[in-house]
């Protein structure tokens, strides 16, 4: 359907009106940007016409595309029958409960409960309460400290920004004090001249000596994503969680894994923590929960949290008006219904992702690729200048920043992070699909290699 009003009518009164997220405004009210109005299996489609293949499902979370009738129907009709109601006072609501009960069938085995959010960012709040209150209970209440990783994505609330690694947005406004920040398991920026599995152990032990430095009677959790998703597809080598695990079980430390990103297929199994074989004690959920068609989010509370929360008395003093909305609810019950009833994730895992991950490997001769990392369904090429030095090729990472407007004129969307092109298309993709994508993503790299002068 043609847009009622040219494309400049949008353009202005959204550059007059609305702040995008993490955007410069000075630079958005002179430039402007896209207006999407319509999707169809894993395209989207702007006011002009233009068809874009869309290689980042949306923000990481369209696993199932954008042509799903299952789950448009089930929040049409819920909107129907109970538009909302809150689960406050006592009180519940059908696919509330519906949706915690399957959550718990797909979810690792020592996940029994679920308190729902709207969001990844407002479920990495809830686990610090929920963590806090939990070493409360048990007689331990100096045990108030959270670790992290740098360049790690939490969400951008005060809480989950200070969760979050990310020095840009630390920048901007005070953190909480309480949250403390180890390197992350980036081997290709970071572990330069070591070996891969090495490095990963090194990495893995910076948690540790942190734990040493803070001191273990202090020091609460560790929150980390099985793959770094909004840090650049950081994949771990696969020596780091299982030396993770053996330090937070060693040391008292309560483990969390944010499954935002990597959480209903994208890793290939349905969910990161068991691609890498961890056994987190929380696990932080969003996005693809609902295919996106409705924001939900939520923490999955293992049995060992769980058992004290539910044993201990007293109110858990946190909630939020929109938590488990029933409308967003049956959104996630017919993803999960769609995801499970087709075997998405399985069929996925054994045809498609390998096929994925095989043709990205096909780039990494380009001239200007440095590496090409990956896992499931998505991945990151580093864009380099020199091969040997890991040299960039122009500061300020602006030749990602090429080489991704490039591939949007060429019909892909990817997304650009640091030097790095990261494409994350949904796991319903077929082969020519993934044809398709590598095509529109080479011509965009042989762009950018011209406009740099690198053969």
């Amino acid at each position: 359907m043609s847009p009622a009003h040219p494309t400049s009518y949008w353009q202005d009164l959204d550059k007059a009106h609305h702040l995008h997220p993490f955007t410069d405004f000075q630079q958005y009210r002179k430039t402007g940007g896209r207006i999407f109005n319509k999707a169809e299996h894993i395209y989207i489609y702007d006011t002009d016409g233009n068809e874009i293949l869309d290689g980042m499902s949306g923000l990481w979370c369209c696993n199932l595309g954008y042509s799903q009738p299952e789950i448009t129907n089930a929040i049409s009709e819920q909107l129907q029958q109970l538009p909302f109601y809150n689960n406050f006072f006592n009180c519940s609501n059908q696919p509330a409960v519906e949706l915690a009960n399957a959550l718990v069938d797909v979810t690792p085995k020592q996940f029994n409960q679920v308190f729902f959010t709207n969001s990844g960012s407002e479920a990495n709040d809830t686990n610090i309460k929920l963590v806090h209150r939990y070493y409360d209970l048990i007689g331990k209440p100096e045990k108030k400290l959270f670790i992290s990783r740098n360049n790690a994505y939490h969400g951008s609330t005060v809480a989950a920004g200070s969760l979050g690694g990310m020095s840009g947005m630390h920048k901007q406004y005070t953190g909480l004090n309480y949250v403390h920040h180890i390197q992350q398991p980036h081997w290709f920026a970071e572990g330069a001249g070591q070996d891969k599995e090495s490095f990963g152990l090194q990495a893995a032990r910076e948690l540790e000596r942190k734990i040493d430095e803070l001191g273990e009677e202090n020091v609460a959790a560790f929150i980390a994503e099985p793959v770094q998703g909004a840090g650049g597809v950081i994949v771990p080598p696969a020596s780091y969680w299982p030396e993770i695990q053996r330090i937070c079980r060693e040391r008292d430390i309560l483990l969390i894994s944010d499954e935002v990103i990597c959480g209903f297929g994208r890793t290939g199994n349905w969910f990161g923590c068991e691609t890498f074989g961890f056994e987190p004690d929380l696990m932080t959920f969003a996005k693809a929960v609902t295919n996106g068609f409705q924001p939900l989010g939520g923490v999955m509370v293992g049995n060992k949290v769980a058992d004290v929360l539910t044993a201990g008395g007293g109110e858990f003093a946190h909630g939020l008006t929109y938590s488990g909305h029933p409308a967003a609810c049956a959104a996630g019950i017919a993803t999960l219904k769609v995801l499970r009833d087709n075997q998405i994730i399985e069929t996925a895992a054994q045809d498609v992702m390998p096929y994925f991950q095989a043709q990205l490997q096909t780039l990494v001769d380009h001239p200007i690729v440095g590496e090409v990392r990956g896992q499931g369904m998505f991945a990151a090429l580093e864009l380099v200048k020199d091969k040997s030095s890991h040299e960039r090729l122009a500061p300020d990472s602006a030749g990602a920043i090429h080489c991704r407007d490039k591939a949007i004129q060429n019909g892909l969307m990817v997304r650009a992070v640091g030097d790095a092109i990261v494409t994350a298309p949904p796991i319903i993709c077929n082969r020519r699909d993934v044809d398709t994508l590598i095509d529109r993503l080479s011509r965009a790299l042989d762009t950018t290699a011209a406009h740099f002068n690198i053969r």
